[in-house]
């Protein structure tokens, strides 16, 4: 067996896992949790990427010895860093407010239904296209040299080596899904230079050794190769769904909630594009088609607000609660910024007639209703644009410990729905690293030892879907 160190790092936290492998058994284990906190200062929101730095040497000290390392991350955000390699200040959350109306200065001159022809990346304000657009002009891009993304750049600071790594690359809006490279023509046309990214990087991938400081530091012994996984934390989730065949869906769970379908190609069309979903490259060619939901966020957001109740307890109350009395769009972009939530699912459900909920458990049952209803819609919308039917839904990550919206989302579906892993992100960094030393084979090999070897939970749905129905036609009409 090996051992091996898998950073992962969410929206909200961050935390260093041990895996160890051997050629019918994979064990994890938690060394080193901190968290991320997003700092508000005077020109905006900004993630503390030292203190996620900091995080990440504290879990590597107490992992003890490791054969590699591996980072990965949420998508979308970078640092810019100087000639000499030094960070042009901390990099900026995907939150803040700087890319409003971005957008629409991009379509005028690469129209969307052009741009998503060429990229399939689905309409987000905070793409990292519009980012770099937003940003260009300011201090900090005019001295910029490199362009790094979060797991890239803190590669980086761990080996002294820049690449970046394509599943996170596939979220920037300036990958080709068909070629798996640049979209040369893209960047040409908003005169974007794509000689700030370093080389491509491919899962796998080695990614250099940690360096002699860093050694000195966590109190390895060296030396130790660092290796590319799918540095998008829903690459490596989506390379840890234990399905067998191709006949699933899967829904990645957590602050978002992504959920789709594992291709062999991208969806390009037009149609696909008006329904706002992605093609995001995943491990040995697949694309992974979806569609961002605003996922446990919500729920989040609303424990903050009232005090950290017990959740728990909430969600047995939630769940007796009249179902679908009130819904809303859990895409909606009002729900994207921090505060006030509960006050604005209720001012949302108030503005389209529905009951308003007032409690936390009905504010509860109103989130996961609305979450479980947008679940239902993503899947049977890729299945149509994509043409592949599925058998069964897959639920990944820190949302198969809820099982309320495990069963709401088949009861929504009305499909089976399998939980687990919960820690798929961590798992699949970890696979990627053992089969990167021979310990595993294929993607399909990965996810029969994840079947075997890690515990899962089969939701059967619970009677028709006829209200479900309902429901997703009386959100419609708004």
């Amino acid at each position: 067996m090996k051992r091996y160190a898998a950073v992962d790092l969410g929206a909200s936290g961050g935390r260093v896992m041990a895996g160890r492998v051997g050629p019918d058994s994979l064990e994890l284990t938690e060394v080193h949790r901190f968290p991320n906190r997003p700092v508000r200062v005077p020109e905006g929101l900004r993630w503390d990427v030292l203190g996620l730095y900091a995080g990440v040497l504290d879990g590597l000290k107490a992992s003890g010895a490791v054969d590699s390392v591996g980072i990965d991350s949420w998508a979308v955000d970078y640092g810019l860093l100087d000639t000499d390699g030094a960070l042009l200040g901390n990099p900026v959350h995907y939150r803040d407010g700087r890319t409003d109306g971005i957008a629409e200065k991009v379509w005028a001159t690469v129209p969307p239904e052009e741009l998503y022809a060429a990229t399939g990346v689905q309409y987000a304000p905070f793409n990292t296209l519009y980012q770099v657009t937003a940003a260009r002009g300011s201090a900090h891009w005019a001295r910029a040299a490199r362009l790094l993304l979060v797991p890239d750049l803190l590669t980086y600071w761990l080996t002294g080596e820049q690449g970046t790594e394509l599943t996170n690359a596939s979220t920037t809006q300036l990958i080709d899904p068909r070629t798996r490279d640049w979209a040369h023509g893209v960047a040409e046309r908003l005169d974007i230079d794509l000689g700030l990214f370093a080389p491509l990087r491919r899962p796998g991938d080695p990614a250099g050794v940690l360096r002699p400081e860093v050694l000195e530091e966590t109190g390895l012994t060296g030396p130790v190769p660092v290796t590319a996984v799918g540095s998008h934390d829903t690459a490596s989730a989506v390379a840890a769904v234990p399905a067998d065949g191709v006949r699933f869906a899967y829904i990645c769970t957590g602050t978002w909630s992504l959920a789709g379908l594992e291709l062999d190609a991208p969806v390009l069309t037009e149609e696909s594009r008006t329904a706002n979903f992605t093609n995001e490259l995943g491990l040995d060619g697949t694309v992974r088609y979806l569609r961002n939901i605003m996922g446990l966020w919500l729920l989040q957001e609303c424990l903050r607000t009232w005090g950290e109740p017990d959740l728990g307890a909430l969600l047995r109350e939630a769940a007796q609660v009249p179902a679908l009395r009130s819904v809303v769009d859990a895409g909606d972009a009002a729900f994207l910024a921090p505060g006030r939530m509960p006050e604005r699912i209720a001012g949302a459900c108030r503005d389209s007639g529905q009951p308003v909920p007032v409690s936390p458990a009905e504010v509860t049952r109103c989130i996961l209703d609305s979450l479980a209803l947008a679940h239902r819609t993503a899947v049977e919308e890729a299945q149509r644009l994509a043409g592949q039917p599925v058998d069964v839904v897959h639920v990944v990550g820190g949302g198969t410990r809820n099982a309320l919206l495990c069963q709401l989302t088949a009861d929504a579906c009305g499909l089976p729905v399998v939980a687990g892993p919960a820690e798929a992100a961590a798992l699949g960094n970890v696979l990627v690293q053992a089969r990167a030393h021979g310990l595993v084979g294929d993607l399909a090999g990965m996810r029969r030892l994840l079947a075997r070897t890690q515990p899962l939970t089969r939701y059967e749905p619970r009677g028709g879907t006829q209200r479900w129905r309902a429901a997703q036609a009386r959100l419609a009409r708004g």
